[in-house]
C-alpha cells in the first residue's frame, strides 16, 4: 500500500467509500454514519479549505511579485483570463448543443417527483439565497471584487475573489518598489508558502480516509432518492456527457494546439486532483493539491502556478457554466417554456458572467444558477427539480472546472517558455 501512487490511494477510498455506503443503506447504518463516519469527511474538507486562503494569498504575492516587470505580469494576466473567457463560453455552447438536441425535460411530469423534506428545504434555502443575487445589480460582481477590509474577506473561503484581487494589487506594488526595499517582505512570503505546502503534503497523507468518509456518507444520504434519480436521468446524462466532451475533446485539443504535452501524461499528472475535486465538490479545497501536481509532475514554473491557477480556481468554471447552461433550459422545458435564440444566447453571456462570481465552494454552481434563469424568465423556483442530484453532479463538474484550470496553466506556461520537462518518475510519482 505504501508503494501505490496517491491517485491509485484515493481511488481504492472512493470505491470503498460507495461500498461502504451502499452496505449502510441496506444494513441500517444511518445513523452510525453519520454519527461516525462522515465528521471524518467533513473534518478532512475543513482542512484543505483551512489552508486556501493563506495559500492563495501567499502564493499570489510570490508569484506576483517575482515577476521581474509590470508588463510581463500583463501579459501573463491577459492570455490567462483570454483563455479562461473562451473555455467558458465554448463549454455553454456545448451545454446549450446538447440539452437542445436531447430534451430531457420535454415531456416532464414534475406532478410525479416528491421531493423529501430535505431536498425540498435545501433547495428553498438555495433559492433564497439566489433571490439575494438576483437582486444585486448586473455589475455586483466587480463591486464584489474589491474588499472594504481585508481580514474579513480571510475570514471567508467564499470571498477568495477579494483575497486575490488584494494580493495581485499588494504583488505589483512590490514589484513598483526598488527590490532593497521588499527584500525581507519577499522572504516572509517564500517561506510562508513553503511552510503551507508542507501542510498539504502532511494533509494529503489523510486524503484516502477522508474521501472514503466523504462518499460513504454522500451513498447514506442519497439511498432513498432512487426515484428521483431515475426521473432526472436523462438531465443528468445530458450533463455528464457536456462534461466528459469538455474533459476528453475541447481540453486534449486546445493542449495539442499551444503545448506538446501528451494528453494522457497530463491526465496522469493531474489524476490525484481531479479526484480530490470529485470528492469534495470544491476546486478551492482542491487548489493546494492542483498547484503541486502541476508544478511537480507537469513542469509548469511556480511563477506561472502561482498566478494562474488561484485566479482559474475563483473565475473559470466550465463544468458549472455547462451545468447552468443544460439546468436553466431543461427548468424551462420542464414548465413548458420555449427559449428562442435570443434567450439562449443570453444564457451564454449571463452564464459567463456568473461564473466569475462563483464561489470555489460546493453548490455554489446552484445559487449562480437564478442569475440565469432570471435572464430567460424562467421560474426560479424550478431549482427545486434539480435539487436532488445536484450533489452528485456538483462532484462531476468540479473535476471539469479543476482540469480547466490546469489546462490554462499548462498553455499559459508553454507559451511563456515556463513549462520544463518532466522526467517519468516525476510523471508516475
Amino acid at each position: 500500500m505504501k508503494n501505490l501512487a496517491l491517485h491509485w490511494k484515493i481511488i481504492i477510498g472512493m470505491v470503498l467509500g460507495v461500498v461502504y455506503g451502499l452496505i449502510a443503506n441496506k444494513l441500517g447504518w444511518v445513523d452510525f454514519t453519520n454519527a461516525w463516519i462522515k465528521p471524518w469527511g467533513v473534518i478532512f474538507v475543513n482542512l484543505l479549505k483551512l489552508i486556501a486562503v493563506p495559500l492563495v494569498f501567499a502564493s499570489l504575492i510570490k508569484g506576483v511579485a517575482s515577476l521581474s516587470d509590470i508588463s510581463k505580469l500583463s501579459r501573463i494576466g491577459g492570455k490567462t483570463i483570454a483563455i479562461y473567457l473562451a473555455s467558458t463560453v465554448i463549454s455553454v455552447t456545448i451545454g446549450l448543443f446538447l440539452v437542445n438536441m436531447v430534451n430531457p425535460g420535454a415531456n416532464f411530469d414534475r406532478e410525479s417527483i416528491q421531493l423529501s423534506e430535505n431536498s425540498q428545504s435545501g433547495a428553498d434555502k438555495k433559492i433564497a439565497a439566489a433571490g439575494n443575487v438576483k437582486e444585486a445589480g448586473p455589475l455586483q460582481f466587480v463591486v464584489d471584487i474589491v474588499p472594504t477590509n481585508i481580514f474579513s474577506a480571510s475570514s471567508n473561503n467564499s470571498n477568495m475573489l477579494q483575497v486575490i484581487f488584494f494580493a495581485i494589487l499588494f504583488g505589483i506594488s512590490m514589484v513598483m518598489l526598488p527590490s532593497e526595499k521588499t527584500v525581507y517582505v519577499k522572504g516572509f512570503f517564500d517561506g510562508v508558502n513553503d511552510i503551507i505546502l508542507q501542510i498539504v503534503d502532511l494533509i494529503m497523507m489523510a486524503a484516502p480516509y477522508g474521501v472514503f468518509a466523504l462518499l460513504g456518507g454522500l451513498v447514506v444520504d442519497f439511498g432513498a432518492s432512487s426515484t428521483l434519480f431515475i426521473a432526472l436521468g436523462k438531465y443528468s446524462l445530458t450533463v455528464i456527457v457536456g462534461l466528459l466532451l469538455m474533459v476528453v475533446v475541447v481540453y486534449p485539443l486546445i493542449l495539442r494546439m499551444f503545448t506538446k504535452v501528451k494528453y494522457l501524461d497530463f491526465f496522469k499528472a493531474i489524476s490525484p486532483a481531479q479526484m480530490l475535486a470529485f470528492s469534495t465538490s470544491s476546486s478551492a479545497a482542491t487548489l493546494p493539491v492542483t498547484m503541486e501536481r502541476c508544478e511537480d509532475h507537469l513542469g509548469v514554473s511556480e511563477e506561472v502556478s502561482s498566478f494562474v491557477l488561484p485566479l482559474g480556481a475563483t473565475i473559470n468554471m466550465d463544468g458549472t457554466s455547462l451545468y447552468q447552461a443544460v439546468a436553466a433550459v431543461f427548468i424551462a422545458q420542464a414548465f413548458g417554456i420555449e427559449l428562442d435564440l435570443g434567450q439562449q444566447l443570453t444564457i451564454v453571456l449571463t452564464a459567463t458572467l456568473a461564473s466569475i462570481g462563483a464561489a470555489a465552494v460546493p453548490g455554489a454552481g446552484m445559487v449562480m444558477l437564478v442569475i440565469v434563469l432570471g435572464a430567460i424568465n424562467v421560474p426560479t423556483e424550478g431549482l427545486a427539480l434539480i435539487f436532488g442530484v445536484d450533489r452528485i453532479l456538483d462532484m462531476m463538474r468540479t473535476v471539469v472546472n479543476v482540469t480547466g484550470d490546469a489546462t490554462v496553466a499548462t498553455i499559459v506556461a508553454s507559451t511563456e517558455g515556463e513549462l520544463r520537462e518532466v522526467t517519468e518518475e516525476e510523471l508516475m510519482s
